[in-house]
């Protein structure tokens, strides 16, 4: 996924979920916790913080936590190369395979 100037990549934010789940029990985290702990993970510009044109209750970076799912058959998303597994109606698990990934 191309970087867009002054914001966080898809991939930087499925690299910091990837990371979030990795602490969790079963390996899945929710799409709540996500949105909690991410600016914990990335540094966040202005531009990402701008209010979402498609989702006005969300922040720009918000909006790619989902976008990973919906790009999940484009070459390079966390899901089609097989780190992360899409949980319906509750968020993503890591895999074993994203247990491994390095920072790229």
């Amino acid at each position: 996924m191309p970087k867009t100037a002054n914001r966080v990549t898809e991939n930087e934010v499925a690299f910091a979920i990837v990371q979030i789940a990795k602490t969790a029990p079963n390996g899945v985290v929710s799409f709540a916790r996500c949105k909690r702990e991410i600016p914990g993970h990335l540094k966040l510009s202005a531009a990402d913080r701008v209010v979402s044109k498609t989702r006005p209750n969300e922040e720009m970076w918000e909006q790619q936590i989902r976008n990973i799912k919906s790009h999940h058959a484009d070459a390079g998303n966390y899901i089609c190369e097989g780190y992360l597994t899409h949980v319906p109606r509750v968020g993503y698990e890591v895999t074993d395979s994203g247990k491994q990934r390095k920072h790229p």
